[in-house]
């Protein structure tokens, strides 16, 4: 695979990979359009945070901890804090924390590997794992950062980069993701949606047959 370098473009938050993998709209209106509403999923996460961002360094089983340590990538033009880096025997092993219970999916496992591989970056040495703690339902994942998903994140990266340096806003998927999103006044999915089927509604209304406008 060849990989992308972004000299002349400034830095992008990690947590955009995994508001992007989420939805791309909502990426786009966070850092593009700077939008950001709460609502209690927000609150919940904010409130778990509180106890990892906090900068500290202490030793724990043998191994040491650090919280909120900064992290970047000058490759990719990322930049960011872990929650909590393990180190053993000097390799750093992320966890991320999540508010929530434990669920399927990628897009917290992107950010996560894209944590490891600023930490490669920054630190010269190979991250092959880590892990997600969900603070609700008391669980911790530990996850392989296989090639696959590594690749996956240097497509998520460019796509963030082109959609900010482009100011694109995706239109809205309007469907259950949108159900508990703290960004859904701002987006509007269900009336900027209806809008857009007026709109074919009224493009097919001017087609003939022969797909000639009339």
């Amino acid at each position: 695979m060849t990989y992308k370098t972004y000299s002349e473009i400034d830095p992008i938050m990690l947590s955009a990979l995994e508001h992007y993998s989420y939805c791309p709209r909502q990426c786009a209106l966070i850092h593009v359009e700077q939008a950001w509403d709460e609502n209690i999923y927000t609150m919940r996460g904010r409130h778990v945070h509180e106890t990892v961002d906090i900068e500290s360094t202490h030793a724990e089983g043998g191994a040491r901890r650090e919280r909120a340590l900064p992290i970047w990538s000058k490759r990719l033009k990322l930049v960011g804090k872990a929650d909590l880096v393990e180190f053993c025997d000097n390799i750093p092993y992320p966890v991320e924390y999540k508010s929530g219970k434990h669920r399927k999916g990628q897009h917290e496992t992107l950010q996560l590997c894209a944590q490891a591989i600023c930490l490669e970056e920054m630190l010269n040495v190979n991250v092959e794992k880590g892990a997600i703690y969900w603070h609700a339902s008391r669980e911790r994942k530990e996850i392989i950062f296989a090639s696959s998903m590594r690749e996956h994140v240097e497509v998520v990266v460019a796509a963030v980069h082109d959609m900010i340096a482009n100011h694109y806003v995706p239109p809205p998927v309007n469907d259950k993701r949108c159900r508990d999103c703290s960004l859904n006044e701002s987006c509007m999915p269900a009336v900027v949606g209806d809008k857009e089927r007026n709109r074919r509604s009224a493009r097919e209304m001017f087609v003939i047959s022969g797909g000639k406008e009339v």
